[in-house]
């Protein structure tokens, strides 16, 4: 009960923290440094001409230019930019560059799955690419993730420091691109930006609610497998019991052993940490990021570790060569592509700011928002849609998880659990609440779903975006 307490407090403390910092920026946003974005003719890796439009730049977050620069790749609408939607997407990490998102997930290129011989890897077309439907910003964010840069790093990288930031990049990233002002607003996001972004939004949402220019026109959010309350190793256990990973025995020892708290086990709960143990060597062979794919030696080898440091643990930069069968190998070849001279001078990349590109840089993050279950509670009074998407083989935030925390919001189910179809196959299960959010599980789909099922995603996004039920 005492936790509550100190939570509510918290939650007051931060709104009063979020005010201030709406009230400096608005101070501030006139006499900031201008944004700056170039267009892309061309991506070397890829043939030919680019068939969308591709801009990239910074947005100057701080007093100085070297100070805070925020690094964003923005793929213009292949449909109707001036109507459509337009989209910010944060990938997950904390940390990593949200050209993850852009090549293995939604964006319209993706790297071609082969052997690395030495020169710059291969692009080709993404089919699936949500880029047809609305236009998004792929941003660096925290400071120190991809191609974005600050004099001093460690000063600016925090859960609380990432929402701020995001939402003073998308105000003045809206200043510099006035022609979207009039456009719906929706943040996408996966994995463990499932922390910030439902803060993110909320933050929006106050600045818009005391004027601050420029409005937003924020319509919702949509989350892929998200990491909610960090209590997500709670339902690893029955997940993967109900998976066929554990024994029926195992299960029913840790649950008298543990009694269902297998995040915080105290160290004289021996009955219950020899359970544990066995069960880590169970799931030791498994790609717990989708237990359908193949297991890869550099994959995250699953300890008993927070959520947090488990995801870290597997993004990590991969120092050996993976196989071309991995999934990981697309990580290497990324990291080939954005250290290579003529990528970063088609992208237009300062000289000297970026040594060494990494898909995840981890260090130095401080964890200050524990849960983002407030914030969604907080979004669903304020009547914003939202889609909750769970690839139903990851069992690093497995939807039974999710479920749990959506059912806690306790609102009424206005559409009741059913199949949604994809060319006459079912794509997977969804369910909606009164709330606007509707939850959908990806059938035979890992933790970033759309690289796994891309035909699936596709027909989920394209439905939920244009307002149609699953």
């Amino acid at each position: 009960m005492k936790m509550m307490v100190t939570h509510s407090h918290n939650s007051f403390h931060h709104c009063c923290q979020i005010l201030l910092a709406i009230v400096l920026f608005s101070l501030q946003i006139l006499t900031h440094i201008e944004a700056y974005g170039s267009k892309v003719e061309v991506l070397p890796g890829f043939e030919g001409p680019l068939p969308f439009e591709l801009e990239t730049g910074y947005v100057g977050l701080g007093e100085t230019d070297d100070d805070m620069q925020v690094f964003y790749y923005f793929i213009k609408s292949e449909n109707n930019p001036q109507k459509d939607p337009l989209m910010l997407w944060l990938t997950g990490g904390p940390g990593c560059s949200s050209f993850s998102g852009l090549v293995y997930q939604i964006g319209p290129v993706k790297f071609e799955n082969k052997e690395y011989d030495g020169s710059v890897p291969s692009l080709v077309s993404r089919p699936q690419s949500w880029t047809k439907l609305c236009s998004i910003i792929f941003v660096d964010l925290p400071l120190g993730t991809g191609f974005s840069y600050a004099k001093n790093l460690t000063a600016h990288r925090s859960d609380w420091k990432l929402v701020h930031h995001t939402h003073q990049f998308l105000r003045k990233w809206l200043i510099d691109h006035p022609e979207f002002l009039s456009n719906e607003f929706y943040i996408g996001a996966d994995s463990y930006s499932g922390i910030p972004v439902p803060a993110i939004l909320q933050e929006i949402s106050n600045g818009n609610e005391i004027d601050l220019q420029p409005l937003i026109n924020i319509q919702g959010y949509l989350l892929g497998n998200p990491l909610t309350t960090n209590r997500e190793k709670n339902d690893q256990i029955p997940y993967a019991h109900g998976m066929g990973l554990i024994s029926d025995e195992l299960y029913a020892s840790l649950q008298k052993n543990c009694k269902g708290e297998y995040t915080d086990v105290a160290s004289r709960n021996e009955l219950c940490l020899r359970d544990l143990k066995y069960y880590d060597k169970c799931l030791s062979g498994i790609n717990t990021f989708n237990i359908l794919d193949r297991y890869c030696e550099d994959d995250s080898n699953l300890k008993r570790r927070s959520l947090t440091q488990e995801l870290k643990a597997s993004l990590s930069s991969h120092l050996t060569v993976p196989e071309l069968s991995c999934q990981i190998y697309g990580f290497y070849l990324a990291t080939k592509w954005a250290n290579d001279e003529r990528v970063r001078k088609a992208l237009h990349i300062r000289e000297g700011t970026i040594r060494k590109w990494e898909r995840c840089y981890l260090s130095d993050f401080e964890f200050d928002i524990s849960s983002s279950f407030e914030f969604h509670a907080n979004l669903s009074k304020k009547g914003y849609r939202s889609l909750i998407y769970s690839g139903d083989h990851d069992a690093v935030v497995p939807f039974i998880s999710t479920q749990a925390w959506i059912r806690d919001l306790n609102y009424s189910i206005v559409d009741d659990w059913r199949p949604w179809f994809v060319n006459g196959q079912v794509g997977g299960y969804t369910r909606t609440y009164s709330n606007r959010m509707t939850f959908a599980t990806v059938k035979g789909s890992g933790h970033t779903a759309p690289e796994y099922t891309p035909d699936q995603c596709f027909a989920m996004f394209t439905k939920w975006i244009s307002k149609l039920p699953l």
